[in-house]
């Protein structure tokens, strides 16, 4: 993250009067961990929460784009953004904002993508390999968006991220190293295909696994 990122941050935290119920827990020092968030069931309301647990949140600019609407006064221009947060540990978020500058746009984008943050299951679920470590997906998962559908498929040790450009910065901040990545339908659409990769990760504590039922 650059230092303006982290700046503006310290910035939100040393100003943040927590609102909401969850806020107020973690500035009393009840809740110490994005885990026990998670476990509360309590929705996550403000993007000061992430910060105060996450410090070590990077982000990265998937996307900017100029799109227009059509008004009574005619045409209005402005620009959508589309940013993904993550620690590198599994935690990702994916957020879009607009605004008349790309600055603002991609602000907006960053406090919703921390709005949307999500756990991300991590394993070995690879026959190929079978290390037991967190390093690629534990099965495989699908995820769509609009016309883009992705399948992700778990890959052994040491093999990378299988995928285009756009999907290794989400699944690098989300903490996967190594996969194989499918795509189908309109995959030039990036906010659609950034979005079919998030999904896919959500859906990752769907299910139940054996290892699971142990815990």
């Amino acid at each position: 993250m650059s230092s303006e990122y982290r700046e503006r941050e310290t910035a939100n935290l040393e100003g943040w009067v927590p609102k909401t119920r969850l806020g107020k827990m973690i500035q009393e020092g009840k809740i110490t961990s994005m885990d026990e968030v998670f476990l509360s069931g309590l929705k996550i309301s403000e993007s000061q929460i992430v910060d105060a647990l996450l410090p070590d949140l990077q982000e990265e600019v998937i996307n900017v784009n100029l799109v227009q609407k059509q008004t009574d006064a005619g045409e209005k221009s402005r620009f959508k953004a589309i940013v993904a947060v993550g620690n590198r540990d599994g935690y990702i978020g994916l957020g879009s904002g607009k605004a008349s500058q790309v600055r603002n746009a991609i602000e907006k984008a960053a406090v919703a993508a921390r709005l949307n943050i999500v756990p991300v299951k991590r394993g070995c679920g690879s026959w190929e390999c079978g290390c037991g470590k967190p390093h690629s997906v534990p099965f495989m998962i699908e995820g769509k968006c609009g016309g883009v559908r992705v399948v992700i498929v778990p890959g052994p040790r040491g093999l990378g991220l299988v995928a285009s450009e756009v999907s290794k910065v989400i699944l690098g901040l989300a903490g996967v190293k190594d996969l194989w990545m499918r795509s189908y339908g309109s995959t030039r659409t990036v906010p659609s295909y950034a979005c079919a990769v998030f999904d896919a990760l959500k859906k990752t504590y769907s299910l139940v696994t054996q290892a699971d039922w142990v815990r």
